[in-house]
C-alpha cells in the first residue's frame, strides 16, 4: 500500500504546483524548514497520505481541483485531518505549505531538476546540510524501500 502512496503524494503535490497562485508560490519560498518542523512534516505525512487515500475518489477530485483557501479551510475543519496535524503539532496552513516546500528542497538538494520545482536558497541549503538524516525518515514516510 506504502507504494501506492508516493505516486499519489507526488501527483497530488506536482499538479498543486503545477497550478500555483503567485501568493501561494510565494508562501513556499517564505517557508523556513528547520529541523524540529522537518520531524513534523515527516512525522504527519503517512497519516495523512492515508487519510486522503481513505476518501472516496469523488472527494479526492473535489480536493483536488480545491482553490488554496478552500483547501486550507477543509483541511483544518476535517476532524480527522485536523487531529492528525495537532498530534504532530502542525497547523493545517504550515502542513499544505511545508510539506511541499520540503518536498521541492528534498529534489533540488538530491539533484532531481524537474519543471515547477522551486524552493528558496535557504531551505535547499538546510537539506542539503541535513541530507543524511532527513533522506531515510523522508523515504520511510513515503513507503520508498530503504
Amino acid at each position: 500500500m506504502w507504494r501506492l502512496l508516493v505516486p499519489i503524494a507526488m501527483s497530488l503535490s506536482v499538479a498543486g504546483q503545477a497550478g500555483l497562485t503567485p501568493e501561494a508560490r510565494q508562501q513556499i519560498l517564505d517557508y523556513k524548514l528547520t529541523m524540529q518542523r522537518a520531524n513534523q512534516l515527516i512525522a504527519a505525512l503517512p497519516e495523512m497520505s492515508k487519510f486522503v487515500l481513505s476518501l472516496s475518489p469523488e472527494e479526492r477530485a473535489k480536493a483536488g481541483k480545491a482553490t488554496p483557501a478552500e483547501r486550507l479551510a477543509n483541511t483544518a475543519n476535517n476532524p480527522t485531518s485536523a487531529a492528525i496535524l495537532k498530534r504532530n503539532g502542525l497547523t493545517a496552513s504550515e502542513y499544505l505549505v511545508g510539506v511541499p516546500a520540503l518536498r521541492m528542497a528534498m529534489m533540488i538538494a538530491e539533484g532531481m531538476p524537474a519543471q515547477n520545482i522551486f524552493a528558496s536558497p535557504a531551505n535547499v541549503a538546510f537539506v542539503k546540510a541535513n541530507l543524511a538524516e532527513l533522506k531515510p525518515k523522508w523515504d520511510a514516510a513515503n513507503g520508498l524501500p530503504k
